[in-house]
Parts: structure tokens; sequence; C-alpha cells
């Protein structure tokens, strides 16, 4: 484990990030039910709703969002 940390940080600090950025660790590879489901329908099949499984290629996804501004895009201006 001390050598996934070690990657982690010499990762963060090769793209400059510093301590004070939102970083945040998420997984992907998820599939979560987002319809209801017949209260009769086969569990195997038919997950409950909300429910979240993870996939076997699941995966870690570290973003740094201070450094991901969201920036609206603007109609062009008629001259």
């Amino acid at each position: 484990m001390d050598d996934i940390l070690n990657q982690i940080t010499t990762t963060i600090e090769t793209l400059g990030w510093n301590i004070d950025d939102d970083i945040r660790v998420e997984v992907g590879g998820v599939a979560a039910t987002g319809t209801a489901t017949h209260p009769d329908a086969n569990p195997k099949w038919a997950k409950p709703f909300g429910s979240v499984t993870y996939q076997n290629d699941a995966f870690v996804v570290i973003k740094n969002r201070s450094r991901n501004p969201v920036v609206s895009s603007k109609a062009p201006e008629n001259e």
C-alpha cells in the first residue's frame, strides 16, 4: 500500500498540484440502477432502484476540481 501512496504523491507533485487543491478520489466502472422495477421482477436481472454494483474492471480516478473550471459557452457576438 505504501508503494501506491508514493506513486500517487509523485504523480501529484509531477502535475504541479498542491495541498490546497480540491482533490477527489472517485471510482469508475460502476453500474447504477436509475429506474424503478416491478416488485415481482427477478432480482438477478432487475436490481433494486438506486443500487450500485462495481464491475470487475472498476478503476480509480483522481480529480483536481480546483483546476477544472466550468466555463459556459457564449453565443458569438454580431457586429
